[in-house]
């Protein structure tokens, strides 16, 4: 016994060493088991309604729907249509213009107000309300309202111009000017959302690195430059991110401003997403338009690549 004693001292065990608790892993499994079904509803949503009409459009997209919802396979008929299709390649060249137009300015303006909301002054929060009103509002609502202000006839601005002696504006009746009237009133409804969020990364930044410049004599112009935006950058990043996302995805505020117009505003006007409507649920060319929706994927897909490699060269983390 004193042996035995002595060569488990000796090789550090002890009979009244603790054994192993054999029903942790048991634990762990219930764990897992309920951290499962936790998120088992999320999962099986997301496979359900975001995940398999992924695959469902990319099949359809080589397919050609006829009466009935009846279809067939087409290999790449319609991609290949999609390349000699003017109105297809209209609708792109909108989209773009429209989403090189709306994401600089509105991040652009955003980042000033914010900036300016960020400061200590009276009526802060009203402020900040009031640009964040567009963005609680229904976009059926801002739609209906813009429609109503760019009216030729009746409606306010031109009214406010006419009292400056100033003719009237076919804002949304012109084929010319229509894309750019909505782009105005793109930039107007997304700066509440921007001016959020940059608010949040503007508040993160500490004010030590203020009252350093404002001891070197850094001015405010100074400050901004060389202090807020690159600290700003990760911020900006994620806004622009979402901004290209949402612009490419346009289609509400041109629903609801031009859906009746003419043949040739309909046609300066319509984005990718607008021309997917018309061919899935108006002419019911349901193949034609699964292809327009990916071709808009892989294009969204590809940009949002890009920015990833170029914002390791521009972000400060």
């Amino acid at each position: 016994m004193n042996a035995e004693h002595a060569s488990r001292k000796s090789t550090g065990i002890s009979g009244n060493s603790p054994r192993p608790h054999r029903g942790l892993s048991t634990f762990k499994r219930q764990d897992y088991t309920w951290a499962y079904l936790m998120i088992a509803p999320t999962v099986i949503g997301l496979l359900i309604f975001y995940v398999w009409p992924v695959f469902q459009t990319i099949f359809f997209s080589f397919t050609e729907w006829g009466d009935f919802g009846k279809y067939h396979w087409s290999g790449v008929d319609n991609y290949k249509n999609m390349i000699q299709d003017r109105e297809v390649l209209m609708a792109f060249r909108n989209t773009f213009v429209y989403t090189l137009l709306v994401v600089p300015v509105s991040i652009a303006l955003s980042t000033i107000i914010a900036v300016m909301l960020n400061q200590k002054i009276k009526g802060q929060s009203v402020y900040r309300t009031l640009y964040f009103l567009p963005v609680v509002t229904m976009p059926a609502a801002i739609g209906m309202v813009w429609k109503w202000l760019y009216n030729t006839e009746y409606g306010l601005i031109n009214y406010l111009l006419s009292l400056l002696s100033i003719n009237k504006i076919a804002f949304v009746t012109d084929a010319n000017i229509a894309l750019y009237s909505i782009i105005v009133v793109a930039i107007w409804s997304s700066l509440g959302t921007n001016i959020v969020i940059l608010l949040s990364g503007l508040q993160g930044i500490s004010s030590s690195y203020y009252e350093a410049a404002e001891m070197d004599g850094a001015g405010p112009l100074v400050r901004f430059f060389y202090i807020t935006l690159p600290l700003l950058t990760p911020t900006l990043f994620f806004v622009t991110i979402m901004g290209l996302i949402a612009a490419f995805q346009v289609f509400d505020l041109l629903f609801i401003i031009v859906q009746n117009a003419s043949p040739s505003v309909l046609e300066s006007t319509q984005s990718v997403v607008y021309l997917f409507y018309k061919y899935a649920f108006v002419t019911n060319n349901k193949g034609y338009a699964a292809a327009i929706a990916v071709t808009m994927f892989v294009v969204i897909l590809i940009i949002t690549s890009v920015q990833m490699k170029l914002q390791k060269k521009w972000v400060h983390y």
